[in-house]
């Protein structure tokens, strides 16, 4: 099928749009350390994005036909930040990302962090319909803080037709996860099964908390004021909260229910370094069930997520084409499961 590729913007175009020298906008444009005011960086910058600027040599090698430059096989993912590479909850995602466009004979042009895409000259080269032909957004969730973020969505949106949200959702955009209300609500309805009263929550401030508070007022506790509530991200989070929770209380409550294994094993290595019994004075459940789960002493009860699946299918519908936007847009929620182990 031909191509309709429009007319490439110059730098010419681009000095002219910004009252500049063409050498000024190359300086920036190649990251040169040649001092450049900030007011005249900023005219450079505005103007590379109203026009649509990119770099001249992906003009050259569309121009030279190089079937391998097109995006027919290539997606983008874009993560929240680069700190997801050292999360192993993120890397099993990542994984099934990269095992799925690898069977299907696809390529993932770039993983790139979400604030990188801020700066317009990348963002004009990565975001378009002749670099990729799809792309998905990693847990970008965490960082959409400001009117200008959801602004920098809706460009994307406006750019790429097949884009997939991976393990977060927003309405107009298709998206694979699991149900972290669902998750949160088995895990703590396990612990009350079990005779478990005085239970706090340790953990990512979402959906979890809801799960957390509707498996208690499915057991009748009615006073939601009355639960401990901590929010924690990951390992030093959940062990400084959990130090914090033992402090303000005097005691550790009965059982805690983490929002993730990560949170889990910074609060086990708080309770093992303070002696506490596991779970004979404090007993843990945790949600994601990473491989390190079963290894913590004690080894850890968890929620198993699909991790893997869930990357899987995100690059499959890119594949598939079946990521749609707006009243098209679908969502994939994975089952969970509950994992005994030794921390209950």
């Amino acid at each position: 099928m031909e191509r309709n590729i429009k007319p490439k913007i110059t730098q010419n175009e681009v000095a002219q749009r910004a009252g500049v020298t063409r050498s000024m906008v190359s300086y920036i444009i190649n990251g040169s350390n040649r001092t450049v005011a900030p007011e005249t960086r900023r005219k450079i910058l505005n103007a590379i994005s109203e026009l649509g600027y990119r770099p001249n040599k992906f003009a050259q090698i569309l121009s030279l036909g190089d079937q391998s430059a097109l995006a027919d096989r290539h997606m983008g993912v874009i993560m929240s930040n680069s700190k997801i590479f050292l999360r192993p909850y993120y890397a099993e995602i990542l994984e099934g990302i990269h095992l799925a466009a690898h069977e299907k004979g696809f390529h993932i042009r770039f993983i790139r962090s979400f604030n990188e895409l801020k700066e317009p000259v990348l963002f004009n080269q990565l975001i378009h319909p002749e670099e990729i032909c799809g792309l998905l957004l990693v847990a970008i969730d965490q960082c959409l803080e400001t009117p200008e973020d959801w602004k920098l969505i809706e460009q994307i949106k406006a750019r790429i037709g097949q884009i997939v949200c991976v393990e977060w959702q927003t309405p107009g955009l298709s998206s694979v996860l699991f149900d972290r209300q669902a998750a949160a609500l088995e895990a703590t309805n396990y612990l009350l099964e079990k005779g478990y009263r005085d239970i706090a929550y340790i953990g990512e401030s979402d959906q979890r908390i809801a799960g957390f508070k509707q498996a208690h007022l499915e057991h009748g506790v009615q006073d939601m004021a009355a639960l401990h509530i901590l929010e924690a991200m990951d390992m030093t989070s959940g062990y400084n909260a959990v130090a914090q929770l033992h402090k303000s209380r005097g005691s550790l409550p009965a059982a805690i229910c983490a929002g993730s294994d990560e949170v889990a094993v910074g609060i086990i290595h708080y309770l093992n370094e303070q002696g506490i019994s596991i779970p004979d004075k404090t007993a843990i459940i945790s949600i994601d069930n990473i491989e390190l789960a079963g290894y913590t002493n004690p080894e850890l009860t968890t929620i198993n997520v699909q991790k893997r699946a869930i990357g899987c299918r995100a690059a499959e519908m890119v594949i598939n084409r079946s990521a749609g936007q707006g009243e098209n847009a679908i969502t994939l929620t994975l089952p969970i499961n509950l994992v005994i182990r030794n921390s209950v």
